[in-house]
């Protein structure tokens, strides 16, 4: 059963806000092609936290760092350039989908209605970037996993209430000696969960000079809550949000927050693929991505099986006896993948719009911990 898009009327209806680009502005930019050099500001390695940092042993994932600080990533030209592909009528129109955990997303669109958000993803420079800060080699996971689009939207008055409420709470926190945190303990908009894919790269694209809140809270392996500050405006956070519980926090003071989740794979064959279609199976057009998710997966099995005959071959034209154990051991490790990727292509049993429980790490009954979150 294919997860088809629904009719934009759902963010239509909330649209009480100003969009960053205005029409002269969408006027100026143009229709130049990606350049790095124009394009992207990345110049300093932002600083990153290892899986060992947060308590997780360091073989956890397939790279030692489990998550950076917010970095400069795109110009402000870039980041309206990318904004008025995601916001064209091509892109609400036709990708738009939803779930219990988010109102509105944008999928599957770039290699379609965004050629300059597909081209950001796809440069060399843009890839170097994001590997050299995960500490691995990485490519992008599928064409539709490239700009995956969360759009959460509020009127100006809902926005003045947020904080008036906030004040009046951090007000009350302070005069009665208790001040900290205010809002740590309120609902998520996300529950934690682990994502599909290995690596993703958030980006903003909406401008969260007055935003309260919004950060990304990680549970570590202690058990405690770590938070990372949210990005502004053509920034973006890389994390192994594969491997880490995770949820997104809400926030507060802006009418829009829109981000961009661009999710990254190994760039060698041999590395373990541990990526699973839980989280995107119920907002996907199931028949592209099971087309997208074999094509690679099978490419992947094609590079290994080659590697392998070619190392039985040289083993024969030296003399060398077949090592039948490590062949077995091959052998057993590529029936699994194929058994893995098998299970992940399910037929008839996606809800579309509810996402599968199993990548919802629930914090277990009974949890009264009140360990006060390390800020990062």
């Amino acid at each position: 059963m294919a997860a088809t898009a629904v009719s934009p009327a759902s963010i239509e209806a909330k649209r009480n806000w100003s969009p960053i680009i205005t029409e002269t502005a969408s006027m100026e930019l143009g229709n130049d092609e990606f350049d790095p050099t124009r394009h992207l500001v990345f110049k300093d390695h932002p600083k990153v936290y290892t899986m060992k940092d947060i308590g997780l042993p360091e073989d956890t994932g397939i790279s030692p760092v489990a998550v950076s600080e917010p970095f400069p990533l795109f110009t402000e030209e870039a980041v309206m350039r990318m904004r008025k592909e995601v916001l064209s009528a091509e892109v609400l129109g036709n990708c738009q989908y939803s779930s219990h955990l988010a109102q509105c997303q944008l999928r599957g669109f770039a290699n379609k209605y965004a050629p300059f958000v597909y081209d950001v993803w796809k440069n060399p420079e843009t890839l170097a970037i994001i590997s050299k800060i995960a500490k691995i080699d990485l490519v992008t996971e599928m064409d539709i996993e490239i700009g995956h689009i969360n759009i959460s939207v509020k009127s100006e008055e809902e926005k003045q209430e947020e904080l008036q409420a906030f004040s009046d709470r951090a007000q009350y926190e302070a005069d009665e000696g208790i001040a900290g945190c205010p809002w740590e303990d309120d609902k998520p908009i996300v529950d934690w969960h682990t994502d599909s894919y290995p690596f993703v790269c958030v980006t903003m694209l909406s401008d969260c000079t007055t935003m309260i809140g919004g950060e990304t809270a990680l549970r570590t392996g202690t058990g405690e809550i770590m938070k990372v500050r949210g990005p502004q405006m053509g920034c973006a956070v890389v994390l192994q949000g594969r491997y880490i519980e995770h949820q997104a926090l809400r926030a507060l003071g802006t009418a829009e927050r829109i981000s961009m989740v661009t999710s990254f794979r190994p760039r060698c064959p041999t590395v373990r693929d541990d990526t699973v279609l839980t989280t995107v199976r119920p907002i996907s057009n199931l028949e592209e991505l099971y087309n997208q998710f074999s094509e690679y997966r099978l490419e992947i099995l094609e590079e290994r099986i080659r590697q392998q005959l070619k190392d039985l071959r040289e083993a024969k034209s030296v003399g060398r006896k077949v090592a039948t154990y490590k062949l077995k051991a091959f052998l057993e490790e590529q029936e699994k993948f194929l058994s893995h990727m098998n299970s992940e292509m399910v037929d008839g049993e996606v809800v579309r719009g509810t996402i599968e429980d199993n990548l919802l790490l629930k914090k277990k009954s009974g949890s009264k911990s009140k360990k006060r979150p390390r800020r990062f």
